[in-house]
């Protein structure tokens, strides 16, 4: 009895080393394929934002509506088709709409100077870093935080699109402080999220999942670093 006993508590343990084993690499998958994503995305900002030819072509015609819209379209398109996707061509879509958004914020390198793109970059990665881990570690429950946050952003996008005909100062000001705050707190809540589902789908033994599920989850907080970025730019980036 005193050997099945010992035998089972082993097992369990080793079970248990090896999902905190496995959670870890699905994460460190997670923030890998995210930094790639982000790599692309900065680099076509730089080569379309420092072509005054291209910058003309694009933000200077109706091509710009198609432009600054294409990434939320692929998104959306993204989210449906992720079912049918392998792996790999899940992963080369995440890349194309990381290229797609770098087209679509290349506007920032014509209009603030290159140096407070960069700290606020800097300050973007080091708030995003911070509440990441935060996520990750607390062993406070943010499911509650989800509904609130996802409902914040369908409000924000609709502030958005409505001041882009209103073109209120006083209202993009509010629409930036309210959206760092909110991806702020999806920062925390999405890594935690990420966390969850491994666990659940690991305990399962649901291996087919978890490929897509790190592409998954470095889209959301790929998304997460952006807007927070964009919005902090409002308010640190100096003007061109």
């Amino acid at each position: 009895m005193a050997d099945y006993q010992s035998t089972r508590t082993v097992g369990v343990g080793t079970r248990a080393s090896d999902i905190d084993m496995g959670l870890r690499a699905h994460m460190n998958k997670v923030y890998g394929l995210m930094s790639v994503g982000m790599a692309i995305t900065g680099a076509v900002a730089w080569a379309i934002g420092t072509n005054d030819a291209a910058i003309q072509t694009i933000f200077a015609t109706p091509l710009k509506w198609v432009v600054m819209f294409l990434p939320l379209v692929m998104v959306f398109a993204f989210s449906a088709m992720l079912p049918r996707l392998s792996v790999a061509a899940a992963q080369l879509f995440f890349y194309i709409y990381a290229a797609a958004m770098g087209l679509s914020l290349s506007f920032i390198f014509a209009v603030y100077t290159s140096t407070s793109i960069a700290q606020t970059f800097f300050v973007t990665a080091i708030a995003f870093a911070a509440l990441s881990l935060y996520g990750y570690t607390t062993k406070k429950d943010l499911s509650a935080m989800g509904t609130f946050l996802m409902m914040g952003v369908i409000g924000l996008l609709v502030a958005m699109v409505v001041n882009i005909f209103l073109a209120s100062t006083a209202l993009a000001f509010a629409i930036s402080a309210i959206g760092v705050l909110i991806f702020a707190g999806l920062t925390a809540y999405d890594t935690q999220s990420i966390k969850n589902e491994y666990l659940q789908h690991a305990q399962m033994g649901d291996q087919n999942w978890l490929g897509k599920s790190a592409i998954m989850g470095a889209l959301r907080l790929y998304l997460d670093f952006i807007n927070m970025f964009m919005f902090l730019l409002s308010f640190m980036g100096n003007r061109e």
